[in-house]
């Protein structure tokens, strides 16, 4: 960074980041699945870049406070939430992304005011609450298209399926608030991350699935361009074949 910044935070007052010259950052940190939820940068760009001070590491601390106060990431984490507030980032967005750092603190589980029994609790609580999520959103699925083998979930029920469906949100919010009472302290943040990856699991794995197709084109174009041409050419044709058999049919 070629200059510092500046942020009075109302609990502990001026904070300038970094301490010196040689920080480095990689700006706001999202997965690229997720940008088009939380953008790299934007109105939010100048608080994560005083988290990334904020949380750079004992080591590597680059921030200055009045007083020398030392921040653990939990107020870190809190202080990003407060500085996104005030630099304009919607309350929707801020809060997600506060959940998202607020669990990377937990799985991290380094300066953190708490003892390391504490920290494997909150993992557990973590881990608990997306694996039955994932577990209970693809049975949710599989219920809603009828497959055989899906067993059938008491809040979805056999019922027709805009009555499953309505079920099936309701369940996407209900369990994972519920799931949230295991988080303690970080309950807040557990039923955000709970709700969030419920109700978006599919538009998640649709965008993975779409990503992962791009990259491998991608890949292909650039290492093999005749044989991309090849695939695109039984690609089209494939869709013709299936368009013209089906339009018939």
């Amino acid at each position: 960074m070629g200059r510092r910044l500046a942020y009075l935070d109302r609990h502990l007052g001026e904070i300038l980041v970094p301490a010196d010259a040689g920080f480095r950052t990689d700006l706001t940190s999202v997965p690229s699945l997720f940008t088009w939820l939380v953008p790299r940068t934007g109105a939010h760009l100048p608080a994560a870049l005083l988290h990334d001070a904020l949380v750079a590491g004992p080591d590597e601390a680059s921030y200055d406070i009045p007083g020398g106060a030392a921040v653990d990431r939990v107020e870190a984490d809190r202080i990003f939430r407060d500085a996104m507030a005030d630099t304009g980032t919607g309350v929707v967005r801020r809060w997600l992304v506060w959940t998202a750092v607020t669990t990377a603190t937990i799985f991290v589980g380094r300066e953190v005011p708490w003892t390391r029994v504490q920290t494997w609790g909150y993992r557990a609580a973590a881990a608990v609450t997306i694996v039955v999520v994932l577990v209970l959103g693809g049975v949710a699925t599989a219920d809603l298209l009828d497959l055989s083998w899906a067993p059938t979930l008491p809040w979805m029920g056999d019922r027709p399926w805009v009555g499953e469906l309505a079920g099936g949100l309701a369940g996407a919010i209900v369990v994972p608030l519920a799931l949230s009472l295991l988080w303690g302290r970080f309950r807040l943040a557990g039923a955000i991350a709970g709700v969030v990856l419920a109700v978006l699991l599919h538009v998640t794995v649709a965008l993975a699935v779409m990503t992962a197709v791009y990259r491998g084109v991608e890949h292909l174009a650039t290492r093999s361009p005749l044989v991309a041409w090849v695939v695109c050419a039984v690609a089209v044709a494939t869709a013709l074949g299936a368009f013209g058999w089906l339009s018939l049919a």
